[in-house]
């Protein structure tokens, strides 16, 4: 699974991709200099079940650990998988 992010002025994406076939995206804002606010994710059907949107996550989060950014999710995801992220602390 090939994991990559792209941004382009005040917006971006990570984008999960198997075998030529995007798997998954999730995309961002940038809001102002601190904040990234995610706004939307899906995963094709036919990866469903195989953590894409988990992975699309860590990947911003890592890129957001890396740039000193906090993270707000406003991308709908059922509530056992935010439960699974036992990485995460919340304030």
């Amino acid at each position: 699974m090939e994991l990559i992010i792209k941004e382009q002025e005040n917006k971006g994406f990570a984008m999960a991709r198997e075998n030529n076939k995007r798997a998954g995206l999730m995309t961002y804002s940038i809001a102002g200099e601190q904040h990234i606010n995610i706004d939307h994710t899906e995963v094709d059907p036919e990866f469903q079940g195989k953590n894409i949107g988990k992975q699309l996550l860590y990947k911003i989060v890592e890129m957001a650990r890396e740039k000193i950014l906090k993270l707000h999710l406003f991308a709908l995801m059922p509530m056992h998988s935010l439960k699974s992220l036992q990485t995460f602390k919340t304030y």
